[in-house]
């Protein structure tokens, strides 16, 4: 179990945009619990390795019932909908939840176990009813937990190391895009229905596994922040509440207020970054193994390995970026992230060749990892305070799948009117629309700074 955080200075005196865009180290933080941060990896790998197979195949699977791209577009998008309505609710009530001996693990264990049904049966149903069936109880159930796990994170490590604990827990999420790419190259091709049995039965093991380190044999730890009165931390912006007085944000709505209400709207602008470059992200994703059939002639299988490469260049490059993000600040970071983004794009798109195009990918995914360690951290640092945070997760999954909902069907109606061989540039000039809105919301979220000093 981690120390005791050290005093923090006053939350009045923390200009929190500023902290966001500038992040100094200012001080040396305490020791991160390693062995912490490796359990919760495991168990967000575990999810994540479902979630990636999931956008690498489910278009394929819809392909041989719809024709339109913006139709299989906008189905894709339909589980990040649905996390929209639920995560916020479930992450509220794990807010609750970790101040109980077995913290919020009940959620995660038992959304784990159920989602993997619906999953396995997606390649056994024989028609479009069936299919969307399969697709719509996944999504449901895989949202309940989805953002509950990824908040675990903050109940095992100070705020002061989250962002390089974030680091390393992304480093073992880009395992599961190999995994999943894996999963295409050597099995769907084989038998699909033993490719969609794989994911389902990792995630249930490893969930279980995690639960029985970290929910059994750390029970204190899920309660080391909640004991007597506390001041804002790291990167946090307001004043925690002792057990002793009434919670100001008892639902999802007392919480809403709060981020409407916030005088520097620093969270709201956040948001909107994190809407748009989600967005973009989940359309590259769900549209690269057909544009792989359609216009380089691969197999399913092959198309679905394209991400393998990034996959590779996300694990080996998201450590570091997460260390430099600490000095550099996150907003500033996730900018050369979108550029980063923008300029793979642009290399897929002027050479449609499968090595070109994996080349692209990879490229592209070093970009999302500088927002995929930054983003949710960021939004942690503007919480209120750290009895929150699982709603915070939940806000931050209302802005990224919002994103996700939208982006995939806006790129597919745009390969609906160019064709699939300008796919790739099309999403370059949507990156392109998304760099300037996060340029926008980091001038907005910097202007406190000025008022501080």
């Amino acid at each position: 179990m981690l120390p005791d955080e050290p005093p923090q200075p006053p939350a009045s005196v923390v200009a929190p945009a500023a902290l966001v865009e500038a992040a100094p180290a200012a001080e040396r933080p305490e020791r991160m619990n390693r062995s912490a941060v490796l359990w919760v990896a495991l168990a967000i790998f575990a999810q994540e390795s479902v979630w990636n197979f999931y956008d690498a195949q489910v278009p394929a699977q819809l392909r041989q019932f719809v024709s339109s791209a913006t139709v299989i577009g906008l189905i894709m998008g339909l589980d990040t909908g649905l996390g929209v309505i639920i995560q916020p609710w479930t992450g509220l009530i794990s807010d609750r939840l970790a101040r109980s001996r077995t913290g919020r693990w009940p959620i995660v264990v038992a959304g784990a176990c159920v989602a993997a049904v619906p999953f396995a049966l997606i390649p056994w149903a024989t028609g479009l009813p069936m299919l969307m069936l399969c697709i719509f109880a996944f999504g449901l159930t895989a949202n309940s937990f989805k953002g509950v796990t990824e908040t675990l994170v903050s109940d095992y490590v100070a705020p002061q190391q989250r962002g390089r604990a974030q680091g390393f827990i992304k480093a073992g999420v880009s395992l599961t895009i190999i995994v999943s790419a894996l999963i295409s190259l050597l099995v769907v091709d084989h038998s699909l229905k033993a490719a969609f049995a794989i994911p389902p039965v990792l995630m249930v093991v490893m969930v279980t596994l995690s639960y029985c380190f970290l929910g059994r044999r750390h029970p204190t730890a899920l309660r080391r922040e909640d004991t007597g009165t506390r001041t804002g931390t790291g990167t946090g912006t307001g004043t925690g509440t002792g057990t002793g007085q009434a919670d100001p944000f008892s639902s999802p709505w007392a919480v809403l207020k709060d981020l409407v209400r916030e005088p520097s709207r620093a969270r709201l602008l956040l948001m909107a970054g994190i809407f748009c470059f989600a967005g973009m992200w989940a359309a590259l994703r769900s549209l690269t193994t057909p544009y792989g059939t359609e216009v380089l002639g691969m197999t399913r299988g092959a198309a679905g390995g394209i991400a393998l490469p990034g996959a590779i260049a996300f694990l080996v490059c998201v450590v570091p970026l997460a260390y430099l993000s600490h000095r550099l600040g996150e907003l500033r970071m996730i900018r050369y992230g979108i550029a980063l983004f923008v300029a793979g794009l642009l290399v897929g798109f002027a050479e449609p060749t499968p090595a070109f195009t994996a080349a692209s990918v990879a490229i592209a995914s070093i970009g999302y990892a500088v927002f995929s360690v930054n983003g949710l951290v960021a939004l942690w640092g503007l919480a209120p305070n750290n009895r929150v945070l699982g709603a915070y997760t939940g806000l931050y999954t209302v802005a990224s799948a919002s994103g996700m909902a939208l982006g995939p069907a806006l790129l597919g109606a745009t390969v609906d009117l160019t064709g699939w061989r300008y796919m790739f540039l099309n999403a370059a000039v949507l990156g392109a629309v998304t760099f300037a809105v996060f340029t926008l919301v980091a001038r907005r979220a910097g202007r406190p700074l000025a008022a501080a000093s």
